[in-house]
């Protein structure tokens, strides 16, 4: 007797290959996929020969923001600046009710739509703490259905502000997973040297990751990615490091950017694009031609490197819209990096799966295998081309083993042009 048994999967395999199997699942874990299980189960589901997929992985949010739009006022410029000048507002009154509300709720949503991996940045500029801590708590809570790794964020600046470097440190000894930055918005170039300086000596001391927000502007003469190219060359600590954003790459002239390239390929450093922000919130002071503020993804796929997508905001100063649909944050990446052939748009579903579970270095905790944690989703599709031109509805999504959410598919009922109301 299974626990849980799934008949007529068309199972997306880490090769990316697809099986027609089925999959059984006992206690948590799976225990067997092959073209037919014999035996019954507590819970049968008839997948009917739908895409079955490795869960959807949140590289890059912020929760402590999440579902704040308006709150105190409106972006109306749409700028990065403006958005961190209301947060600054914002952020005075937080209280770790409100921020946990707020976060488990956008969490729910994510879920539901088949993210089970998530990476949710904090801002550590206030000297309460009140977003990491409310974020470590809801880490705790959520641990039976959700993942979530929380990076220590000094929104304002490592050197922005007196205290911030001690917040930052307090801040991973309170248990943060990982250790952020965000140089380009240090007072001056050499702070921001600095700071990336001081986030690898302190992901050593403390045996953290690293993920900064990195170049997060228009600025061609903005390089700091060269600087954390530089401290993983000589840290060997390259797939513990994340850049988040990079925005400036796109608008590097093209002798710069390949020799950069050249030093990136010695790296293992992981990217992290955030397409429906960084095409929302980059080249606002651009008239015409107007840049797509999007780093140079395809290139660096090209080469190699391991690039996942991220959502970023969800409703806050930066971002009034969104709903945590990565399908959604993929097909905009698609389209702004114009990557439409088809082994391209693959790559772009990838990188809301398995290169953000590279990127938050889940190892053997990611992926559908026997032996390995029953987490996985069943998308209305036939493969990854299918998912993302539709934008295919996730019908069930299990977590630990169990059914954490059903979602039935919407119904069309064509009538035509010669029916009458009766007929409806």
């Amino acid at each position: 007797m299974h626990d849980l048994l799934l008949r007529q999967c068309r199972l997306l395999q880490t090769d990316r290959t697809i099986a027609d199997v089925d999959i059984a699942i006992q206690q948590g874990v799976i225990t067997a996929i092959a073209p037919r299980i014999a035996g019954s189960a507590k819970i049968t589901l008839d997948i009917q020969q739908q895409l079955v997929s490795p869960p959807f992985v949140e590289s890059h949010i912020h929760l402590d923001s999440a579902l704040t739009a308006g709150q105190p006022r409106w972006n109306q410029s749409g700028t990065l600046f403006e958005g961190i000048e209301i947060w600054r507002e914002r952020k005075q009154s937080l209280s770790l009710e409100d921020v946990k509300q707020r976060a488990i709720a956008t969490l729910k949503q994510q879920a539901s739509q088949g993210v089970l991996f998530v990476r949710s940045h904090a801002d550590v500029s206030e000297p309460s703490l009140t977003a990491l801590q409310a974020l470590l708590e809801v880490r705790e809570a959520v641990k039976d259905w959700i993942t979530l790794q929380v990076v220590a964020f000094p929104q304002d600046g490592i050197y922005g502000s007196p205290n911030n470097e001690m917040l930052l440190e307090k801040a991973l000894e309170m248990g943060a997973d990982v250790v952020g930055g965000i140089p380009h918005y240090e007072l001056t170039r050499e702070d921001g040297v600095q700071s990336i300086h001081r986030i690898f000596a302190l992901a050593e001391k403390y045996d953290r990751l690293i993920d900064i927000h990195c170049d997060e502007i228009d600025d061609e003469q903005s390089r700091f990615l060269e600087v954390v190219a530089a401290c993983a060359i000589r840290s060997d600590m390259g797939c513990r490091i994340t850049a988040s954003h990079t925005t400036a790459f796109g608008s590097y002239n093209n002798a710069y950017a390949f020799k950069l390239l050249g030093f990136l390929r010695r790296t293992e450093i992981n990217f992290i694009a955030n397409p429906l922000i960084n095409i929302t919130l980059q080249g606002r002071t651009d008239t015409y031609p107007k840049r797509r503020g999007v780093t140079r993804v395809k290139e660096l796929w090209q080469q190699g490197m391991n690039v996942s997508f991220g959502h970023d905001c969800i409703q806050d100063p930066w971002y009034p819209l969104g709903t945590g649909n990565m399908l959604d944050v993929a097909s905009m990446g698609l389209h702004v990096c114009q990557m439409t052939g088809t082994a391209e748009m693959n790559a772009c579903y990838d990188m809301v799966t398995w290169n953000g579970a590279k990127t938050l270095h889940l190892d053997d905790r990611y992926g559908i295998g026997v032996g390995k944690p029953a987490n996985l989703i069943v998308l209305d599709a036939q493969d990854r081309y299918d998912a993302l031109r539709k934008r295919a509805i996730v019908r069930y999504v299990i977590s630990h083993g169990k059914l954490l959410v059903r979602t039935e598919c919407p119904q069309t009922n064509w009538y035509g042009p010669a029916a009458s109301f009766d007929d409806c």
